[in-house]
């Protein structure tokens, strides 16, 4: 057998192994040679890590899970969470040894390791489970989703504090893990108390850096790097050890070395709340941050290049009825590696509205991220929420935790106009779900009170799904009032990759010849 062969078999071997579902078919006479276009098939499992919730004493938090129903599989799969160890950013890591003997102890007791007991196992496809806890030493949490559990399955966690730093509404979905972070408008100012909570959901350790940068560029620290997350454990990290002086406004860039973890950064400030402040989505030329509430009375953008080069961009409101630019900042300059923060102050004036951020120059394709800081109230009736540039809806977007108030959904199309068929789920309690189609104006967001389920009892999923029409941006706002505090947390909704693109091989038999 020649060398040739050897490779073909290699590759079709490769290809089949990759793809799990890869048909190798020869063509017709007279059809196209090459392989058949890629087609979207069910993703076969996924992956959440959930931070560990407040510490407070005065603290409730609420976990909802949900998977869409769909037509992957036939019903068989399950989606479950674990709690994960609570490990001190300066554990020691590597240890071959430990972490081969504790996988071999994982595998003993299962899949997803150990006995403890799982948390939110679903049941069903298109019906949320919800559980709850008070307790301040609740963990982190970490699973999987497997077979028509796996496409869109989704874990929101909703944390309210009553009173004492950070009262106010703390809220997120859990998220995929990853070797790569970004996030905008973190702080370590006098009255903030920023954690990276860092999360390992595998059976090997991960070695993450933490690299922060402020107004004047890359902030040395030794501490954030090289930091051991053990297997199934998670680290959170204090950033204000991070940096030799206080910064207002940071950008902090989670890189991980050795494995994958999920991270996100607990913003808690002394007088104004807090909330999550999720990862910004991959950088980008251009950026949409969606769901500005109408009443915000102060909005600050936070942004990085993270290239080499300048970048400068136009900054535009799409509003109700359009797109405006915002008195005093119609554009914004970007130096490589320092943050530049701008305070544009009640820039929805009274309706709700998105940020849109774009190249100054046609064809600019300099990397950036961004992100938001939002503020509700006045005076001692403050609470704030975190918006991150994210990636538009490209066939399906789902959030849990909705309720039947205080829920409003912002849809933003700002090219070409969308039309965007949102659906409430059945609720925790019962009911039936129930479908709304909006239209979205190109340039504008639509800010709605989403669908409730048919005699619904409970809390309930949305999925969004665009029809038609150009790129659609969402998020959910979710608001409660306490004490006169308006309370609120806003979840982006990006595409919850329910599908993969699966490419069907078709066989080239000239590779045969020489």
């Amino acid at each position: 057998m020649n060398r040739t062969t050897l490779t073909l078999i290699g590759v079709v071997t490769a290809l089949a192994a990759v793809t799990g579902v890869g048909a190798l078919t020869v063509p017709d006479d007279g059809a196209d040679d090459g392989a058949s276009a890629a087609q979207r098939l069910p993703v076969e499992r996924s992956t959440l890590v959930c931070p560990k919730p407040s510490e407070s004493e005065l603290a409730t938090t609420d976990y909802t899970a949900f998977t869409p129903k769909g037509e992957a599989g036939d019903g068989k799969g399950g989606a479950r969470l674990l709690p994960a160890d609570l490990a001190d950013p300066s554990t020691p890591g590597g240890d071959d040894k430990k972490d081969k003997k504790d996988k071999k102890k994982d595998e003993d007791k299962g899949e997803d390791g150990g006995s403890a007991k799982p948390v939110l196992p679903l049941k069903a496809p298109g019906t949320p489970v919800v559980t709850d806890t008070d307790s301040p030493d609740a963990p982190a949490l970490f699973g999987s989703a497997d077979g028509s559990f796996a496409p869109g399955w989704t874990v929101q966690q909703t944390t309210s504090v009553s009173a004492g730093i950070g009262r106010g509404l703390h809220g997120t979905a859990c998220g995929e893990a990853d070797t790569d972070f970004w996030f905008p408008a973190a702080s370590t100012a006098d009255e903030r108390h920023d954690y990276a909570h860092l999360t390992n959901p595998d059976d090997t350790a991960a070695v993450v850096d933490l690299e922060m940068y402020g107004k004047g560029g890359r902030v040395t620290s030794e501490s954030g790097r090289e930091i051991t997350v053990p297997p199934r454990s998670t680290v959170p990290v204090l950033l204000s050890t991070l940096t030799p002086d206080p910064e207002t406004n940071l950008a902090v860039h989670a890189v991980v070395r050795t494995g994958r973890v999920g991270a996100q950064v607990h913003a808690v400030d002394d007088d104004l709340g807090g909330d999550w402040l999720p990862a910004a989505g991959v950088p980008r030329s251009t950026a949409v941050l969606p769901g500005i509430p109408a009443d915000a009375t102060a909005v600050r953008l936070v942004a990085l290049t993270t290239g080499q080069d300048d970048a400068d961009l136009k900054v535009r409101l799409a509003g109700r009825s359009g797109q405006i630019t915002p008195a005093g900042h119609e554009t914004l300059h970007l130096k490589p590696g320092e943050v530049n923060a701008v305070d544009l102050g009640d820039v929805t004036k009274g309706e709700p509205g998105s940020l849109v951020l774009t190249p100054s120059e046609k064809g600019d394709t300099t990397p950036f991220v961004a992100a938001l800081r939002v503020t509700r109230g006045k005076g001692t009736k403050q609470e704030t929420a975190f918006i991150p540039a994210t990636v538009p809806v490209e066939e399906r977007a789902t959030v849990a935790d909705n309720r039947s108030k205080g829920g409003t959904l912002s849809l933003t199309a700002p090219g070409e106009a969308a039309t965007v068929k949102v659906t409430a789920s059945a609720g925790s309690g019962g009911g039936s779900p129930k479908t709304a189609t909006y239209a979205v104006k190109a340039g504008t967001t639509t800010a709605v009170t989403p669908p409730l389920p048919t005699g619904g009892k409970g809390t309930y999923a949305l999925t969004v799904e665009r029809e038609s029409g150009g790129e659609v941006y969402a998020a959910r706002t979710l608001e409660v009032k306490a004490d006169g505090v308006p309370a609120f947390t806003v979840q982006t909704l990006p595409d919850d990759r329910g599908t993969v693109a699966v490419p069907e091989a078709g066989q080239d038999l000239s590779v045969l010849t020489d």
